[in-house]
């Protein structure tokens, strides 16, 4: 068995929960920005104190409506300032915060309501709630609904007017590092949503780790980011608590389609976002690029981008590339990060792999992307790339404190104090996850480097074996087709077959373009057979097979009319394919690839 340990070279809190970072920069850097919130009239800041107060009343609130130390609160909202003010209002109240994607279906809300056995739910909408009243007589644990659009912070602050600042800091302070701090549900790729049980002691061990390993983020003057990720996701939430705990001031942007001009206003200096979101980016630019007549401009700018980046790694890029580069940041590359807000020069990306090429195209534009790894069972991170010690195309060293073992299956595993408590009311489960020596075993398949760098190469559960005895890691092939700019989505398949083989979703976005610049007329649901579009498709085929042997390679291929989504159910909330849907879906397809 191969194993990597970082040594943990800060001190972890053993006392004290979340809830101390906000007592803190409330009274010690009471007029420091703590957010931004956006308004009619443009982006307005929220000091430290004025924070401080919105949520020691809503606090007092929940207490006041019966909630006590250790009980759950559900929120279902999208990324929204009264987000995180719920969250820690909840942590004030001594109680566990329940998170819920707003998208989830009424069985899957009722499922983990019922299950958490949740006291109360602060939900955005009054459609949210009123969804939650068809099944709430079956919730007996459930007491109170509110709306945040159905002013639920007032309420909350006046229904807590008589709770004394003495009661809510009894309250605050009974929580220690051991207790529950979240109960969030696994998103579901196979089976029923699990609950993960995260204590503040989890939390406070990886904020810890980060805030100092990634200080050129959050040390940084004038650090700030824009949360636009679900904050029901263990990534995006572990980059909210780290900003409190760091002083970086916070946005929240819950749109996709206002984002870019969200980062124009805003002007982050960092962000985060799933693989998804940096190919749609470039993906767009190239888009853009060639209906501009300058689409050989921007391909020599991304190779060379790439070249750059790929020179930086074995010490020093050559004469020639530096003089292109020089040439391209201005032409190229300072538009692609004036589109992210002209201050941005990191991203953390995670949630699945981001790609050799990406990483390489993004660190050659000036905005390093930090790829790193982790599950909600290990409170996010559990390696990462690091400023000063980074290698594209893996997902990091291990953070301080943690140590990583590849099995003899090839299976990661990792121990730290990160690692979950375990599944909310399910103990099969968590002895399945966690064996007697306290490894976390977490289903993906990697290796590790001399260096220590880690590098994911498919899910245990996920291998495809051939009918030739092939063992075939799909992500693979699939992250290379999906960097394809007129590829949405794909599946590799082949498990039991003589041959390998895709089926691919055609990206709405892109496809006028490419239509237009073909003289077709018709939607995809009229050309997917058409040569040239099969041409293009089969032309990104034939690069991603390049990272395989040909046993591995894809050989056939069928284009989909249709679009693979969250609310489809055929992805997660943070855009992860959920295999076993699509192949139940798409059965039919499947089997007329293997047909003659």
């Amino acid at each position: 068995m191969r194993e990597y340990s970082t040594p943990l070279r800060v001190s972890i809190p053993s006392s004290g929960n979340l809830t101390d970072d906000v007592v803190r920069n409330g009274t010690e850097y009471a007029d420091s920005v703590a957010f931004s919130r956006r308004t009619a009239a443009g982006w307005s800041d929220v000091r430290a104190d004025e924070f401080l107060r919105e949520v020691r009343a809503v606090a007092k609130g929940l207490i006041a409506a019966g909630v006590e130390v250790g009980d759950r609160v559900a929120l279902i909202s999208k990324t929204r300032y009264e987000w995180t003010l719920i969250d820690y209002a909840i942590w004030f109240a001594g109680a566990a915060t329940v998170p819920i994607y707003e998208t989830s279906s009424s069985e899957q809300v009722e499922w983990i309501l019922g299950d958490s056995e949740t006291r109360a739910v602060v939900a955005e909408t009054p459609e949210h709630t009123s969804r939650i009243k068809e099944f709430r007589d079956r919730l007996t644990e459930l007491h109170h609904v509110w709306s945040i659009e159905d002013n639920a912070i007032d309420v909350l602050k006046t229904l807590g007017e008589d709770i004394t600042d003495e009661a809510l800091e009894e309250r605050r302070t009974t929580a220690g590092p051991d207790a529950l701090a979240t109960l969030i549900y696994t998103s579901g790729t196979t089976g029923r949503p699990k609950g993960c049980m995260l204590t503040h002691g989890n939390f406070m061990f990886e904020l810890t780790v980060a805030v100092d390993e990634l200080e050129a983020l959050f040390a940084i003057e004038g650090a700030s980011t824009l949360l636009f990720l679900p904050l029901a996701h263990v990534f995006a939430r572990i980059i909210q608590v780290g900003c409190i705990k760091g002083r970086v001031k916070m946005g929240h942007s819950s749109d996709i389609k206002t984002l870019l001009p969200d980062f124009e206003a805003f002007k982050p200096t960092f962000i985060l976002a799933v693989p998804r979101v940096f190919e749609k980016v470039f993906n767009t630019a190239s888009q853009r690029a060639a209906a501009d007549g300058k689409g050989k401009v921007f391909n020599r700018a991304a190779d060379t981008a790439i070249a750059y980046s790929r020179g930086l790694e074995t010490g020093k890029p050559g004469i020639a590339v530096r003089a292109q580069h020089a040439v391209f940041d201005r032409l190229v590359y300072a538009k692609l990060r004036a589109a992210l807000g002209g201050n941005c020069a990191y991203a953390v990306s995670g949630g699945a792999p981001l790609g050799d090429r990406l990483g390489h195209f993004y660190r050659g534009i000036g905005v390093n992307v930090l790829e790193g790894y982790g599950l909600t069972e290990t409170t996010a991170s559990v390696t990462v790339n690091l400023p000063d010690g980074q290698k594209v195309g893996s997902v990091g060293r291990p953070v301080q404190g943690t140590t990583v073992r590849v099995a003899e299956d090839g299976e990661l595993l990792f121990r730290g104090g990160q690692v979950f408590a375990g599944y909310w009311h399910n103990d099969p489960a968590t002895a399945e996850a966690i064996d007697p020596d306290h490894w976390f075993h977490t289903g993906d398949v990697g290796e590790i480097d001399d260096e220590g760098f880690v590098r994911i190469t498919g899910r245990k559960k996920e291998i495809l074996v051939t009918a030739g005895g092939k063992n075939v890691a799909p992500a693979v092939l699939e992250d290379r087709l999906r960097a394809n700019p007129l590829v949405d989505q794909c599946i590799v398949v082949g498990d039991g077959q003589p041959f390998i083989a895709a089926l691919v979703t055609i990206d709405p976005e892109t496809f006028p373009r490419w239509a237009e610049q073909h003289d077709k007329l018709g939607d995809i649901t009229d050309l997917v057979d058409d040569p040239d579009l099969r041409a293009a498709i089969e032309s990104a085929i034939e690069d991603a097979n390049k990272a395989v042997s040909k046993a591995e390679s894809i050989r056939k291929f069928t284009i989909l009319p249709v679009t693979w989504t969250e609310e489809g159910g055929q992805l997660t909330p943070s855009l992860k394919l959920k295999r076993n849907v699509v192949m139940r879906e798409c059965r039919d397809e499947v089997d007329a690839l293997y047909a003659r």
